[in-house]
């Protein structure tokens, strides 16, 4: 009998994972990033970007092409609850209704069409959200990491950027709401330094965690 040993074949294969995003999802929302980045560039400036639903955006695209659960996740954390608020603002002021403030500018004539129809990204943008989670699973990190994110915006929109300005014209002013709900003239409910500790804790208790936890109800945690 013959004991030679004889060399074993690998039966190790490599395979590779499913994408879990259609490449028209992936293409399409390029798409759309490409014309709307130097459109916004060019009418509002690059601080217009320091918003939280705009860095959501940036994060989102590197989300569709990575499939990072932890990004899409992030992005919609922080999103999700106030853009669904805005979807209500938007509907009520297509009925005449005066809802939220948050929406005037879709109604402002001194803004171009164009413009306006861009901004239909923040009714969209919430449900793309969902489906990225649902396809990517949820990480749940993306609750601090955004809450770290937000507190950085907040703090550099607070005390660098523009306050409200009634005659802004397109100028972003009040980014993210730093000195109060109105774009016009700062709150005066409480001190500029109470309202900004207000919101540092309030986003995350309010808006953040809800949304998290949606979220995870939604997608599974990615290990």
């Amino acid at each position: 009998m013959n004991n030679k040993t004889l060399p074993l074949e690998s039966t190790t294969e490599t395979h590779a994972l499913p994408r879990r995003l259609p490449m028209a999802v992936k293409l399409g929302y390029t798409a759309f990033m490409a014309v709307l980045v130097p459109v916004y560039g060019a009418n509002y400036g690059p601080t217009n970007f320091l918003y939280f639903c705009d860095v959501a955006l940036f994060l989102t695209l590197v989300a569709v092409w990575t499939e990072s659960a932890l990004l899409a996740g992030m992005a919609a954390v922080g999103i999700v609850l106030p853009q669904m608020i805005w979807v209500l603002g938007f509907a009520a002021g297509l009925f005449g209704v005066k809802l939220l403030g948050m929406t005037a500018y879709m109604f402002d004539e001194r803004r171009s069409l164009f413009l306006r129809g861009l901004s239909l990204f923040h009714g969209w943008l919430p449900f793309l959200l969902f489906y990225l989670v649902w396809r990517t699973g949820y990480d749940r990190r993306g609750l601090p990491a955004w809450t770290v994110l937000a507190w950085a915006l907040l703090l550099l929109c607070f005390f660098y950027m523009p306050p409200p300005n009634p005659d802004a014209g397109l100028t972003p002013v009040n980014i993210n709401y730093a000195w109060g709900p109105s774009d016009a003239a700062a709150q005066t409910w409480m001190p500029p330094y109470a309202w900004l500790a207000f919101l540092l804790v309030g986003m995350p208790v309010l808006l953040f965690l809800p949304a998290h936890l949606i979220l995870k109800k939604i997608g599974k945690r990615r290990r």
